[in-house]
């Protein structure tokens, strides 16, 4: 790497060139362009004439015995005995004390092994990655084993709910795994909602002669009369605040009372997941209606709604009926009732970062004109990357083994996982922990390396008059998002509209991984931004 750079810096003049700069593992090596593509479109024309021109310096400083394959991992690490380096380094280490691999092979960079070891002791554990197993015929987890057709019949795909093994730990060991069904949005076994918060659909009905509707509130009993606020009739999401009763905290950041103050007058009610609004909005504008809530709840079937104008009916779901479970075979449908052995899954075992950051990928870096923009970008991106990462899986083996998956995106998810036994929804014995943020209690649902939690961008509708001129959409935002409510309160004060306070202040539940000493009290706040840069970059 350091030939690459020396190369590079010989040459200056030449519009078109690269840069060369260390990555997690000792193996990698990460190339960009010298300078940044434009927003012209003869820049199109850019990408890919600098992609070859890196592999062909890189070609330049390899020996005779080398190549620099471009592949998303090396399908044989953790599985050779040693590392799989050459010479071989010992399995383990202070870093990453890990069963498979060697700390030989994270770059030397004081960064990347601190990050390993960090996680490591912040989670109490060695992280635990399990993939499922892809199922042969002669694939020995599975011979003598009974059924062959997923979790819930050969027309449905079994779902890998990364990032929720503790339970299938607990109950079968490192080597398996409870894999989810395609038909269903419910965790089977691995189902660990049961003290989640839980959003749920709420219809504004402010049963009052005259009202029409309720004003967002910044905070419990403080009104924001410049916001547009809900009608009657329309939908909300949100969750009750346990510690504040009356109070529902929405997924755009604002909060609304249940009811009034003394309790007689009612603000809200609460409806299935499947309710849906006709108070004038347009068939497009009835967002996100059928949408289960999140991936690890239980659809709730407690009411439905059928919305008039300004007046609400709320009228009880039928009740479901199922057949016998050999007729439901027979129709192509899911059983209600499901076994244990159908839903559990040999897998692949890995304990330790490398086997995550040691993937690669294309990584693009966009600049925007301004934050409005970058909070557009953001959200369209939340929506095409995983068509992207789809089209382009190709991670189908790992640690030497043929995986029932080709994405590499849980693997990094997982490892990098540094929650508490608590923050993850277990029993902790060593909670709380004095030193970590919200003492290692807070109930967090995801890795810091995982999908986003809510949208930010402040839709602005194009019809002229309309009172949704700039309105924070609330519909789409229906999964639980935990906050540091301090920092949120600070960045209202400050000015900051709720989406992007509540966006930075969920950010602030981590904890940082790495500090550089001389870079504590030392960095200025006011004129730099490396201390957040030191949550934002591990938000990943």
């Amino acid at each position: 790497m350091d030939e690459l750079n020396r190369k590079e810096s010989e040459h200056p003049q030449m519009v078109e060139g690269c840069n060369w700069v260390p990555e997690y593992g000792a193996w990698m090596v990460e190339a960009t362009p010298n300078r940044p593509y434009t927003g012209f479109t003869t820049d199109l024309l850019r990408v890919e004439r600098n992609m070859r021109l890196r592999r062909r310096r890189i070609l330049t400083v390899l020996k005779e015995n080398e190549i620099a394959p471009t592949v998303s991992a090396f399908p044989l690490i953790g599985a050779q005995g040693d590392d799989g380096s050459f010479p071989p380094v010992p399995v383990g280490g202070k870093s990453s004390m890990s069963d498979y691999i060697g700390d030989g092979i994270i770059n030397p960079h004081p960064r990347f092994g601190t990050l390993t070891a960090n996680i490591r002791q912040r989670r109490g554990s060695k992280v635990n990655i399990k993939v499922p197993l892809f199922r042969d015929v002669n694939t020995p987890e599975f011979i003598g084993l009974e059924g062959g057709h997923g979790c819930c019949g050969s027309d449905a795909q079994q779902v890998w709910r990364y990032g929720k093994g503790d339970a299938a730990e607990e109950k079968y060991g490192k080597d398996f795994l409870i894999v989810g069904c395609s038909k269903s949005p419910k965790d089977e076994e691995v189902d660990e909602s049961g003290n989640m918060v839980t959003m749920q659909k709420w219809i504004v009905d402010v049963q009052c002669e005259g009202c029409k509707g309720l004003f967002y509130r910044s905070a419990p009993n403080k009104i924001v009369p410049d916001a547009d606020w809900p009608r009657n009739g329309e939908t909300v999401i949100g969750h009750e605040i346990p510690n504040v009763p009356g109070w529902i905290r929405l997924q755009n950041g604002y909060y609304l009372p249940m009811h009034s103050d003394d309790g007689k007058i009612s603000f809200l009610t609460k409806v299935t997941t499947r309710a849906q609004h006709s108070n004038g909005d347009t068939a497009s504008e009835r967002l996100g209606s059928s949408t289960p809530l999140f991936r690890g709840a239980q659809q709730q079937s407690l009411t439905t709604s059928a919305i008039n104008g300004d007046s609400v009916t709320v009228v009880a779901p039928p009740t479901p009926t199922y057949e016998k479970e050999e007729k439901s075979e027979q129709l192509g449908l899911v059983s209600p009732v499901k076994k244990s052995a159908d839903t559990v899954r040999a897998a692949v075992h890995m304990d330790a970062m490398a086997f995550g950051m040691g993937c690669c990928c294309l990584q693009i870096t966009f600049q925007a004109t301004d934050v409005d923009e970058s909070r557009f970008i953001y959200d369209q991106l939340a929506v095409m990357a995983p068509i992207m990462m789809a089209l382009t899986a190709s991670t189908p083996v790992i640690k030497g083994r043929l995986l029932d998956t080709d994405c590499r995106w849980g693997i990094i998810s997982e490892s990098v996982d540094c929650r508490t036994p608590a923050e993850r929804g277990r029993d902790d014995p060593n909670a709380p922990y004095d030193a970590l943020n919200a003492n290692g209690e807070r109930r967090i649902y995801k890795s810091r390396y995982d999908s986003i939690s809510t949208y930010i961008y402040q839709g602005r509708s194009r019809e002229s008059g309309s009172r949704k001129s700039n309105r924070v959409l609330n519909t789409y935002n229906d999964i639980p998002i935990p906050i540091d409510e301090e920092k949120y309160d600070e960045l209202r004060k400050a000015g900051i509209d709720p989406a992007l306070a509540q966006h930075v202040a969920h950010l602030f539940i981590r904890d940082p991984l790495v500090v550089f000493e001389g870079a504590v009290e030392e960095v200025d706040d006011e004129t730099q931004t490396e201390h957040f840069e030191s949550i934002q970059s591990t938000n990943w």
